[in-house]
């Protein structure tokens, strides 16, 4: 397999070493169907160790998928086989390279396959041992062994050595056992290279998570640097390379011979996931109040009714989240992963790999900052998941700084795959987990612990992208920009300039991003550029630096962003907002002086 590869990429030290353990998975263990690498009823592959994708590249040279013209062209601009393995090929479901996160994935998978779809395909997942020393596998390893995914099987290619240093446990297998079999898994120590043993361990009945620890050597099959440090990530020199491939193959036996993999059970239900919808409109008067946190949950619940593919999960925070009202209603599409962000984003991922599940997953916003790197990944595998962030800003209150979503926005709108709401009541709530639903890429819901009142009609019509004007007239003077809590302090700072004849008007972005530039622009515009934003969130990377894109292009602006300047404190929510300037009275105090610079100006 790593004939074609020597002389051209880089990693082939890390390919060597999983040679035979490819071999064995793909022409031996493995049931999919080699021309259709989507169908449903096929095994899954995730390559964990993402930089020996050459060696995976090379599998579907061997199975006549790719060309070996294509597996050549590797890594240039117009080729899709990347460095490291993308979705932009069909037989990749989700992107690795950042280490760790591919059995998370696979266990999203697997228990797709064993509680979802209730069907034979199995998911398999190949690591290396520089990524065993990432606390995210192990999350992975007690959420497999906790939920009995016996249908997983993952191999640990121990070579010993990692990228700039030998890996600390070197080639002490049975050290990995005892770590594995302490998680909650059946571990097998075998010969990474015996092909006889590979078999053998693969072939055996699983009743739990299996991990096959493939004792391997760095470089196998490269004299110069088996087992040698310093040639991770390097590539062969042409003569070394061409050495190197004529005595590989001088050792293959019939090389003409074709293998190909056994079918696989067709037994994987057909699943559409297109036009997710809620079977009515919100049923909910204006002026009542609800937390959108607890109408996160409600609407959770009402769209699983009727689409049997929507799937939740929690991260032991669903009493906060109101996810439990999904659990209750729907205990069999439920899935808690307990205090693991990271590996909940990792299942998600894989629960939404080739659209088999509508994904929500929810948790504190604040804790979503762990997880970042997962969200990463998730956009670069165009995944399609839906988190939702509770118990953001400020409004937490007594909690404190350690519970607040404050930079929770900031991270997701630098994803470029992401879309972000910010619904302000149960209303809008509903219908951003509705639109959540059927939009592509990773959204992101941020809801609020505190009631506030309900301010939309039920029968209101809700877009991503467009903005909705909360209280207008033709005298309004200041264009004020809330979300959340603070579009209600924006409301009740109208209240109180009303009594001095100051008119603002006050607008819902509804989403952030994307955001509805041209309505901002209109209406500031019709408010002579005066313009305010306050949010619950840091200065850097929320509403008000998005507003600020938006119209940095606009002549004779007056702008004032209302937002968390320093690290807060624990107090009550009232206090808080009002010590940090965020509060109706901050709104009203910016807009008086906004408009006294204004008449000075004149």
């Amino acid at each position: 397999l790593c004939v074609s590869v020597m002389a051209h990429f880089q990693h082939p030290t890390s390919c060597c070493s999983v040679a035979e353990i490819m071999s064995v998975l793909f022409f031996h263990t493995m049931k999919y169907r080699p021309d259709d690498p989507k169908n449903p009823n096929n095994d899954r592959f995730i390559l964990s160790k993402g930089h020996a994708a050459p060696v995976l590249y090379s599998v579907w040279v061997e199975i006549d998928f790719l060309k070996e013209s294509e597996l050549m062209s590797m890594c240039q601009v117009d080729s899709t086989l990347e460095g490291h393995p993308t979705p932009k090929q069909q037989f990749v479901d989700v992107a690795t390279g950042s280490l760790g996160q591919g059995p998370g994935m696979a266990c999203g998978m697997a228990y797709t396959a064993k509680y979802f779809d209730k069907s034979s395909y199995h998911v398999y997942c190949l690591l290396g041992d520089g990524e065993m020393s990432e606390g995210a596998v192990w999350e992975a390893m007690a959420f497999a062994s906790y939920y009995q995914l016996d249908n997983l099987l993952a191999i640990l290619d121990i070579n010993r050595l990692g990228q700039s240093d030998p890996a600390p446990l070197q080639h002490h297998v049975e050290k990995y056992q005892r770590r594995c079999e302490a998680f909650g898994w059946h571990a097998i120590i075998v010969d990474g290279h015996s092909v006889e043993e590979l078999c053998k361990a693969m072939s055996q009945p699983r009743h739990q998570p299996t991990a096959i620890i493939a004792k391997t050597i760095k470089g196998k099959g490269i004299p110069v640097a088996e087992d040698k440090m310093g040639w991770h990530g390097k590539v062969l020199s042409k003569d070394m390379a061409e050495s190197v491939t004529r005595d590989l193959q001088s050792r293959i036996l019939n090389s003409n011979k074709r293998m190909y993999p056994a079918s696989p059970i067709e037994d994987t239900p057909p699943v559409s996931l297109r036009n997710v919808r809620m079977p009515s409109a919100p049923n909910y008067k204006t002026g009542e109040k609800i937390a959108t946190c607890k109408a996160y949950g409600m609407a959770m619940a009402k769209l699983g009714r009727y689409n049997e593919r929507v799937v939740a999960m929690d991260v032991d925070t669903k009493n906060f989240t109101h996810s439990e009202i999904f659990k209750n209603e729907h205990p069999n599409r439920f899935i808690e992963c307990y205090s693991a962000e990271q590996n909940m984003v990792s299942v998600a991922t894989g629960c939404a790999a080739r659209e088999r599940n509508v994904v929500f997953a929810s948790g504190l916003a604040t804790f979503f900052t762990r997880a970042y790197d997962q969200l990463r990944m998730a956009a670069i595998s165009d995944s399609n998941i839906n988190l939702c962030g509770s118990h953001c800003g400020l409004s937490v209150g007594e909690d404190g700084p350690a519970h607040m979503g404050l930079e929770d926005m900031a991270i997701f709108r630098a994803i470029p795959t992401a879309t972000i709401f910010y619904p302000s009541d149960a209303v809008s709530t509903e219908k951003a987990v509705e639109l959540a639903a059927n939009t592509k890429g990773v959204c992101y819901i941020r809801t609020t612990r505190p009631e506030t009142a309900i301010i939309y009609n039920s029968n209101e019509d809700f877009h991503v992208g467009q903005a909705k004007v909360v209280c207008q007239s033709k005298e309004d003077q200041v264009t004020v920009i809330g979300a959340g809590i603070t579009l209600h302090e924006a409301l009740a700072a109208d209240e109180q300039l009303k009594k001095e004849r100051i008119y603002i008007r006050v607008i819902d972005p509804f989403t952030i991003k994307p955001l509805d530039a041209k309505a901002i622009i209109d209406h500031v515009r019709a408010t002579r550029g005066r313009v305010v934003t306050v949010e619950d969130h840091y200065n850097e990377g929320g509403l008000g630096e998005a507003v600020c894109s938006a119209i940095v292009n606009e002549p004779g602006l007056t702008f004032q962003r209302l937002a968390v300047a320093h690290v807060p404190r624990s107090g009550k929510m009232s206090d808080l907002l009002k010590i940090y300037g965020i509060d109706r009275d901050s709104i009203t105090q910016v807009v008086r002086k906004m408009l006294s610079s204004s008449a000075n100006a004149k």
